[in-house]
C-alpha cells in the first residue's frame, strides 16, 4: 500500500512511475560464474566469497545489491546462453564474469572459450554494465602448452575489451592445502575471505563510476 501511495505522489509531482521505481531500486552487481562463485562444498552459501562481498558492501554503505547467478559446472557455452536473460532480469550496473574453469578442465577449445568470454563481455557492456573479468589457471593435465594458452586467453579478452582483469582468482589459496577442499579445486570456508581480498582491489573502482 505504501508503495502504491509513493508512486501516486511521484506521478502527480511530475515524476514517472518508472523513474520513481528506478530511484528506489539499489544498483545491482551480477556475479556470473561457476562452482567457485556458487559456493560449492560450503556448509552455507553465505560463507562463499560472494556472500562475504554482499556483507562488505552493506557494512561499508555502498548501497549495491549482489545477485549471484553462478551455476556449478557451468562452461562458457552455458554462460553465453544464460547471460541475456540474466541481464534482462537484473539490469546490473556491474557484472563480475567468472567462467572458463570448466572449459579448461574438460579440455574444450581455447579459441571457443575466448570467443564466448568476449561475447559475454560485449553483451554486458551493451546492456550498460561495467565488467570485471576473473581469470583462472588449470593444472597441466593436458600439457603445459594448453595450460599456458588457457591462462593467456583471459588477458587477451580483457585487453581487447579494455576491461579490468583479476589474472588468477585463486592466487592466494591454490598452493595452500589448508585453504582448499579435498578435491584441490574449490577453496574451503577459510579460503573464501582471501578470494574476496583478491577481487576487491579491481572491483572497488567500478563502484564509484
Amino acid at each position: 500500500m505504501k508503495r502504491l501511495f509513493f508512486l501516486f505522489v511521484m506521478v502527480f509531482s511530475g515524476v514517472s512511475a518508472d523513474a520513481a521505481l528506478s530511484d528506489a531500486t539499489p544498483p545491482v552487481i551480477l556475479v556470473f560464474g561457476d562452482s567457485i562463485s556458487a559456493g560449492y562444498g560450503l556448509a552455507r552459501v553465505e560463507d562463499g566469497w560472494v556472500g562475504l562481498l554482499r556483507t562488505k558492501l552493506k557494512s561499508e554503505g555502498y548501497g549495491y545489491e549482489v545477485v549471484n547467478a553462478s551455476v556449478s559446472g557451468e562452461t562458457t557455452d552455458g554462460g553465453l546462453a544464460r547471460l541475456p536473460r540474466a541481464l534482462q532480469l537484473h539490469h546490473p550496473k556491474v557484472v563480475i564474469l567468472e567462467l572458463g574453469g570448466n572449459d579448461g578442465l574438460r579440455a574444450l577449445p581455447i579459441e571457443q572459450m575466448r570467443d564466448n568470454l568476449g561475447r559475454m563481455v560485449s553483451m554486458a557492456r551493451t546492456a550498460g554494465a561495467r565488467v570485471l573479468l576473473l581469470g583462472m589457471r588449470i593444472p597441466p593435465n593436458y600439457g603445459p602448452e594448453y595450460a599456458d594458452k588457457f591462462f593467456a586467453a583471459f588477458g587477451t579478452v580483457a585487453h581487447a575489451a579494455e576491461v579490468p582483469l583479476v589474472p588468477f582468482l585463486l592466487t592466494s589459496v591454490a598452493l595452500s592445502p589448508d585453504l582448499m577442499q579435498a578435491d584441490g579445486i574449490h577453496p574451503n570456508a577459510q579460503g573464501q575471505p582471501k578470494l574476496l581480498a583478491t577481487v576487491w582491489p579491481s572491483l572497488q573502482p567500478l563502484l564509484h563510476r
